[in-house]
């Protein structure tokens, strides 16, 4: 097991993600705005939606090879600047065509950050402390996520959309200038790389121990289900709350956000320590389905006191869950690592726009209820086939709670 190796550099890579997180955030809604402003088409502001979550899941099936080649950090650098040049343009030519550059841009620099900050987390930080480190940077998300919706309206409503698309542009130069203090990984190969040429050359899907192949099935089941209340929220607040509807939303994402807050809290309590420095896949399994069930709960008409306390342990199952997915999928040697990363970056930028294209058609014609519950219920269910399949695999005599080596590859 590693030590520490790099704490400073760690909590330079957290402040940048924090910053540009909140760009993103604030920018998620500037740019859905933008979208319905310059088209005035509800279908043109879905098309950008999916251009930038089609960027992304192409990203997420190269971006692995990518990153085992070069050096990560001028590399994301390179894309913080090219993603704040974007934004700029965006504000200096505000058209069509570099609305869906810019869709584009920002869904391949989203996903390769995403993919080099978790698989690189084991050597920041050491193995031991990767589950400590995985909640920062949940923490980090959900405090970005508070502030970035927050702000949103308050921005835009004050100085119009060019002001929120350079501060988005400024978030990424504040993430560019604490990346270049960060040493990353050496990506030269070494002989566990070379060994490990023939495995990469295989479909990346038969890289994967059973455990794990499951847990990110599971996590693209989880990214549908989401995309499902996600389209259905301002619906069902228009309905429920008909004389202030973004008072009914800002409830539910501030208390889904401040949830997510507090589960790096939990799991360095509760958690790690009982679980060997890791979360058990059970524990995620739990999660998710305790996720799942609170935000049917939420579409159901619940008072205000107790949507918000339903949204805040959704929000609270939504971290847990990402810290022990994270977490395990960083078990797995370096180069297969980070490859699997890109897989999973795919697979729930694939399963959330998706979902977000069935159900815009379902809730054109179904209340909000059912359709959520019907999303989230296939989510369910993934998770019971998930765990019947575990338990089975531990009564035929396999361990679960540690992926198995790939062949020809050493420890990570």
């Amino acid at each position: 097991m590693q030590g520490p190796r790099e704490p400073r550099g760690f909590w330079l890579v957290v402040s940048g993600y924090a910053v540009s997180s909140y760009g993103n955030y604030l920018n998620l809604i500037a740019l859905g705005l933008f979208s319905y402003h310059l088209t005035g088409s509800a279908w043109a502001t879905g098309v950008v939606m999916a251009i930038r979550l089609g960027a992304g899941f192409v990203t997420g099936l190269m971006v692995g090879t990518v990153l085992d080649k070069v050096n990560r950090r001028p590399l994301l650098i390179g894309m913080d600047l090219l993603q704040a040049a974007a934004m700029v343009a965006l504000v200096v030519i505000p058209s069509l065509a570099v609305l869906l550059l810019v869709a584009v841009v920002l869904g391949v620099g989203n996903t390769t950050l995403v993919v080099a900050l978790r698989s690189g987390v084991p050597e920041l930080v050491g193995t031991d402390e990767r589950a400590k480190a995985n909640g920062r940077l949940v923490t980090a998300r959900s405090l970005a996520t508070v502030l970035g919706f927050g702000s949103a309206g308050l921005i835009i409503d004050l100085s119009g959309y060019g002001t929120a698309f350079l501060v988005n542009g400024g978030s990424f130069l504040v993430s560019a200038v604490a990346l270049t203090f960060v040493t990353w990984p050496d990506p030269r190969p070494t002989a566990e790389h070379a060994a490990g040429d023939g495995g990469a050359r295989r479909a990346v899907w038969r890289m994967l121990p059973p455990l794990i192949a499951g847990m990110v099935v599971v996590r693209g089941l989880d990214a549908l289900a989401s995309a499902g209340h996600n389209v259905a929220l301002p619906i069902f607040a228009s309905t429920t709350a008909p004389a202030n509807p973004a008072s009914l939303m800002a409830q539910f994402m501030t208390s889904w956000a401040v949830g997510s807050l507090c589960a790096h809290q939990v799991v360095s309590r509760l958690v790690i320590g009982r679980l060997k420095a890791t979360l058990d896949h059970r524990v995620f399994a739990a999660a998710t389905c305790v996720m799942s069930i609170c935000f049917v709960l939420a579409f159901t008409g619940l008072p205000t006191g107790w949507l918000i306390a339903v949204c805040l342990v959704a929000g609270l199952a939504d971290g847990v869950t990402e810290i022990g997915y994270v977490s395990t999928l960083q078990t797995l040697p370096g180069q297969e690592r980070t490859r699997i990363f890109g897989l999973s970056a795919s697979v729930e930028n694939f399963a959330f726009g998706g979902g977000m294209v069935v159900a815009a058609g379902l809730l054109a014609t179904w209340p909000a209820l059912p359709v959520v519950a019907g999303f989230h219920g296939i989510a369910l269910i993934g998770v019971l086939v998930f765990l019947l399949l575990s338990v089975r695999r531990t009564h035929d005599g396999e361990r679960v709670d540690q992926p198995r080596p790939t062949a020809g590859t050493g420890p990570g």
